[in-house]
């Protein structure tokens, strides 16, 4: 089925008792058993299984073409379950860029448990090839990326990897499974930021692993994480999700489409030092986004003011349609000073505003854009 039906469709029965269309919410922590002492419903406790995070887990498999799927709390607690999974002594191989809070794991609390990192351009396979040791386990993708949207190419990422005898995951949180499929592309996990796109409301969190092959040792670790550390999401959040993802198709290519049309007048003006978005002809990576990309281009687009941290915080302050908020994927344009949240380490050039683009009409994004800029 294609992804329309699938969003719709995948993960959802119609209720046995009253033959209710919209899932019911399932909110018992705990469910009767046998007895015997067996399981009448083939549910025990709240934090093993739910039918509403089951129900959820079945839709994001089916989105991304995966045979399984692994829901939790947030898109870190998912991340976490990862790199928990592994064994001290392994190595990962991760971008230099990578989401700056994953960094925070891998090179704080993960290098104190013993697991060995090295970061790399991942845009230079060359750097990828090179940085593969006798105990690299697993490749970290991250594509796009957040902030500076750099695109990986995850069909080579995958090729060295499996050479080593690694595993590959791909963060295709920016993409969501609606421009993006990572697993047809190589990769054995796809993390999601359910938060993001794929709740596209800003009203839930959530994280999601899916797994091209449920029987893969480091999904059957991700599924013991989940199950015996607790990070899950609630009955409630998972309701909520799978009504959301109904309409992931259309939002995401609307958004898309807007992200086009607000970098395209951007990389024109002549206070923009820089326009950061893989669907630019100008952009480094555009030629591989075009190829692993289908519909779009993602709803980010990330700018760089001429001047530095003062004269980017005063434009977005001249915003008054779009929002000064952190977080993405929402159906309302939000934009952030990413600097302003991320540590004193970090990588992102001080000028630089993420901007998350909504559903709102796009000559009226175009509007207020054009009237920040010229204030």
């Amino acid at each position: 089925m294609k992804i329309e039906t699938q969003a719709v469709h995948a993960g959802r029965k119609i209720e046995s008792q009253f033959r209710a269309v919209a899932t019911p919410i399932y909110l018992s922590t705990v469910y009767e058993r046998g007895e015997d002492g067996g399981r009448l419903s083939g549910y025990l406790y709240a934090r093993d299984e739910n039918p509403n995070r089951q129900a959820l887990e079945e839709c994001l498999a089916a989105l991304e073409g995966g045979a399984a799927a692994a829901a939790f709390s947030s898109g870190q607690a998912a991340s976490m379950a990862v790199l928990q999974s592994l064994k001290p002594g392994d190595h990962v191989i991760a971008p230099q860029d990578v989401f700056y809070e994953t960094a925070l794991f891998l090179r704080g609390t993960f290098t104190i448990w013993g697991l060995e990192s090295s970061f790399v351009d991942m845009t230079d396979t060359a750097q990828i090839r090179n940085a593969v040791r006798p105990n690299t386990k697993l490749v970290w993708t991250e594509t796009p990326s957040n902030p500076l949207l750099r695109i990986t190419d995850i069909e080579a990422a995958a090729s060295i990897a499996h050479e080593a005898g690694a595993t590959v995951v791909c963060d295709s949180t920016l993409a969501s499974p609606v421009l993006q499929n990572p697993l047809a592309l190589g990769a054995e996990l796809v993390l999601h930021s359910t938060t993001k796109y794929l709740g596209g409301h800003s009203d839930l969190t959530g994280g999601a692993i899916v797994a091209r092959d449920a029987e893969h040792p480091l999904f059957a670790g991700v599924r013991k994480m989940q199950q015996n550390g607790g990070g899950v999401p609630s009955a409630f959040d998972c309701w909520l999700l799978l009504r959301s993802i109904q309409t992931l198709p259309y939002r995401v290519r609307a958004q898309a489409a807007n992200a086009l049309r607000i970098a395209e007048f951007l990389e024109k003006q002549p206070a923009v030092e820089r326009v950061r978005y893989p669907g630019l002809k100008s952009h480094p990576g555009h030629a591989i986004a075009a190829k692993q990309m289908k519909g779009g281009f993602g709803g980010l687009v990330s700018v760089q003011i001429k001047g530095g941290a003062k004269e980017a915080l005063a434009f977005a302050a001249q915003l008054k349609l779009i929002t000064r908020a952190t977080s993405l994927g929402g159906v309302h344009s939000n934009v952030d000073h990413r600097k302003s949240v991320e540590p004193p380490d970090s990588k992102t050039p001080e000028n630089l505003l993420r901007f998350s683009m909504g559903l709102e009409h796009v000559d009226d994004l175009l509007a207020d854009v054009e009237r920040a800029l010229s204030a």
